[in-house]
């Protein structure tokens, strides 16, 4: 009897057509991310992103008007989306998970190759829920971006032979490393794999041309990016803000890289039992393959200097395929029983997704809408009391610049944590050239008639003790607490009540 009502909740899924595989994927990652679709922001750095993007609407390219550390490409996806949509968090949401659903889709197409059709179904699920939940997932984030981009990249340039499909390939490995240029180490390690097997095999003049297509779309790709800057004469800008400025960063975060080390040198160790273990056979191609991807990002994360949860973004596809290669071989994964493993799973993973849907619920029944959140709440509440909506700064909560349709009172201010990060305003083209500078010019000369902070926590983070000790005793002797919002405080200057 169990086995009939196990077949029957588990079909064979080896028949389906991948428009359809798509479309599953595409309902299951909306049914999990949509009641995140009226928050705020999940995570700062969206928020930056999306400041960005509209300054590229309105006519200034990146770095030039506001300034982030991220490449252009970020900023052009979501210009693109306010572009055609308006300033809507629906459409950027629904975007992030069109992103998040084709991340699947070639997790599923690349994983095929090297597993069983009905694994890679399995991955392809799996992948939903580990781009989607825990911690600050439910946004969009660079990193969905980017993995979105390379593992198209990757199915094109190992599976496809035509000469369009890899030079399609090479711009997509581009704008894969224009949205995230630590997707350069798995690029690379993927690189050297492919030549060192070209050799190995006696193949290098057969495969040089495919490399060289590729080579040029990536080319092509950067080059794109910086031809907007050539022509108005601001190429110094595109070259300090892409590429200089995540140097100076990595280089200031030397006290966190023994984390990324743990890390790097862990999977290192795993590949290494695998192997010993003979769970996983590094002769074979595939095999090898997703062990240097994953190799590669962890490496990055040496060099970034930590390893955030929104980082693993990148890993995940790599390590899910891997993981079904080793699971593959063990003789428990074959009992029939375990098929019903991703059915249980898949109701119980979303619980965030159950937790938010209640949230939205209760929101719309006691405020009348389901957009919640201080940062859109602080800015109603200035518009409705006519308070100053131009000369305001956020300490937190900046995707008010955006409801309010201003700008941050500088650009280094574009993310607020920005201003503590004194490596970065060499490389900004700011007048202002240290953090202490830039907060004094901001509280002392342009003199913000409102300020939004957030109640119990420091204005930047705990190490700069000065920085906060300076904004705190500043906000005690010019401002004046007028409103509390949830945990969001706003401040008004004393000569303006």
């Amino acid at each position: 009897m169990f086995k009939k009502v196990l077949h029957f909740l588990t079909p064979d899924y080896t028949m389906m057509k991948e428009r359809n595989l798509f479309f599953l994927l595409f309902i299951f990652s909306l049914f999990i991310r949509f009641p995140f679709f009226f928050r705020d922001y999940i995570d700062r750095d969206e928020s930056t992103f999306i400041l960005m993007g509209q300054s590229w609407v309105n006519g200034h390219l990146p770095y030039t008007e506001l300034w982030d550390l991220k490449p252009p490409v970020i900023f052009l996806f979501f210009g693109a989306v306010i572009y055609f949509f308006g300033k809507s968090f629906i459409a950027i949401r629904l975007a992030g998970t069109l992103l998040v659903a084709l991340t699947a889709l070639f997790t599923y197409k690349v994983g095929v190759r090297a597993i069983s059709k009905k694994m890679a179904i399995w991955a392809s699920f799996l992948t939903v829920p580990l781009l989607s939940l825990f911690g600050s997932l439910q946004g969009v984030m660079s990193e969905h971006i980017c993995i979105a981009f390379f593992m198209m990249a990757l199915y094109w340039s190992l599976f496809k032979r035509k000469w369009y499909w890899l030079l399609l390939s090479g711009i997509f490995y581009g704008l894969s490393f224009m949205s995230k240029l630590n997707i350069a180490y798995p690029i690379f390690f993927l690189g050297l794999f492919l030549c060192w097997e070209a050799f190995r095999d006696k193949r290098v003049m057969a495969e040089w041309p495919k490399w060289l297509l590729i080579v040029l779309g990536m080319v092509l790709v950067v080059a794109l990016t910086a031809l907007p800057y050539l022509f108005s004469g601001e190429l110094l800008i595109w070259w300090q803000s892409v590429f200089e400025a995540p140097m100076a960063y990595s280089s200031s975060k030397t006290s966190s890289k023994l984390e990324a080390m743990v890390f790097f040198v862990l999977i290192i160790f795993l590949g290494w039992l695998a192997n010993r273990k003979k769970i996983l056979d590094f002769h074979q191609r595939e095999v090898a393959i997703f062990f240097v991807l994953p190799l590669g990002m962890a490496l990055s994360f040496v060099q970034i200097g930590k390893v955030n949860g929104h980082y693993l973004i990148q890993l995940y596809p790599f390590l899910l395929i891997l993981t079904f290669m080793a699971t593959s071989k063990i003789v428990l994964a074959k009992k029939s029983y375990l098929k019903a493993i991703p059915l249980l799973m898949l109701p119980l993973v979303p619980m965030e997704a159950y937790l938010e849907y209640a949230n939205i619920i209760n929101h719309k029944v006691e405020k009348g809408t389901f957009y919640n959140g201080e940062g859109i709440e602080i800015p109603a509440y200035l518009i409705k009391n006519d308070l100053e909506t131009e000369n305001v700064f956020f300490l937190e909560y900046h995707i008010g610049y955006w409801l309010l349709g201003t700008n941050p009172p500088t650009k280094a201010a574009t993310h607020p944590s920005n201003i503590a990060r004194d490596a970065l305003f060499p490389h900004m083209q700011n007048p202002r050239t240290t953090s202490a500078e830039e907060l004094r010019y901001i509280m002392e000369e342009i003199r913000p008639s409102i300020i939004v902070a957030r109640k119990g926590k420091r204005p930047f983070d705990k190490q700069f003790i000065a920085l906060n000790f300076y904004v705190n005793i500043y906000l005690q002797k010019h401002y004046k607490l007028i409103k509390t919002i949830d945990r969001g405080l706003i401040y008004q200057r004393l000569e303006q009540l």
